[in-house]
């Protein structure tokens, strides 16, 4: 097994060129939200920013656009057609598929909530994004039931926590995932898989797992997994390929909660104080 480390990361980070401007650093797109779930949108694309993407679209049900709309500064909120409980409807596949087009990166579930109608545009969108996604929460569990439908799709990474991984392959609460099991999942699918735990697992068809070397017990609240798929997306638009994104993400992500840990304390380290601690792993990562 390898491990995630600060020296691992430092190979894909580096200080930017000076001539450069916001289309340099990837146009990303986060379809996100539902009503009840309002912050998953605002995790997510704040942290897209954070980590440097030069433009943040926020697709997101209309009926919750006046809420994430004030709440966002940075990112470009674009209201989409939901049904009448605030979830997103098939109504809306052509906007979503254009501007997914228009996107480097895609990021689709956070906070989505399900439908049958979801799911369904779910399957349909991944069928026409050519750029890498990263599937989080809701856009895991639209899969359960359908596998099949991921198989052969090597630009896609999952991020699901053990229940969603357990959810996705049907496999009982009561039993243990094991890393050959994970690894034959990704042989089977083509997927990059971001197992999240203490020591967060990231799994692929080419190769050994890897283990991340940061995180600690204080993410383990609402909102955490949000801020490391907005981490990832920021990347992926940013120019890493899936698997480097994953790694170096994951690394990141865990390291801003190390920071907060520290300084505000596992207990009451919140996923708002990661996203402004994501400066400082940057900062440390380049000159130390």
């Amino acid at each position: 097994m390898d491990y995630i480390t600060k020296n691992f990361v430092k190979n894909f980070i580096k200080p930017r060129n000076q001539n450069t401007n916001k289309n340099d650093y990837g146009r990303v797109l986060a379809i996100c939200g539902c009503t009840g779930y309002t912050g998953a949108a605002y995790f997510c694309s704040q942290a897209a920013v954070k980590t440097g993407s030069g433009i943040v679209t926020v697709a997101i049900p209309e009926m919750i656009y006046p809420i994430i709309a004030s709440k966002l500064n940075e990112p470009v909120v674009i209201p989409i057609d939901c049904d009448n409980n605030g979830k997103l409807c098939e109504k809306s596949f052509e906007k979503l598929k254009t501007l997914a087009q228009n996107s480097d990166a895609v990021l689709i579930g956070c906070g989505l909530g399900l439908s049958n109608e979801l799911k369904h545009l779910i399957h349909k969108l991944i069928k026409c994004i050519s750029v890498p996604i990263v599937l989080d929460a809701d856009g895991i569990n639209a899969f359960c039931g359908h596998i099949d439908l991921l198989n052969g799709h090597s630009n896609i990474i999952l991020t699901p926590h053990m229940g969603e991984f357990k959810r996705l392959t049907n496999t009982p609460k009561d039993k243990e995932i094991t890393n050959e099991f994970a690894q034959s999942f990704c042989e089977k699918t083509k997927c990059i898989l971001v197992l999240k735990a203490h020591r967060t697992n990231i799994f692929c068809p080419q190769k050994k797992y890897m283990q991340n070397t940061t995180g600690n017990a204080g993410m383990a609240k609402g909102g955490s997994g949000d801020v490391l798929s907005g981490i990832i997306l920021s990347l992926l638009g940013q120019g890493l390929s899936p698997l480097d994104a994953a790694y170096v993400g994951t690394w990141i992500h865990g390291k801003s909660g190390d920071i907060c840990a520290k300084s505000i304390g596992e207990y009451s380290m919140t996923p708002c104080d990661m996203l402004n601690t994501i400066s400082q792993v940057f900062i440390d990562i380049l000159y130390n």
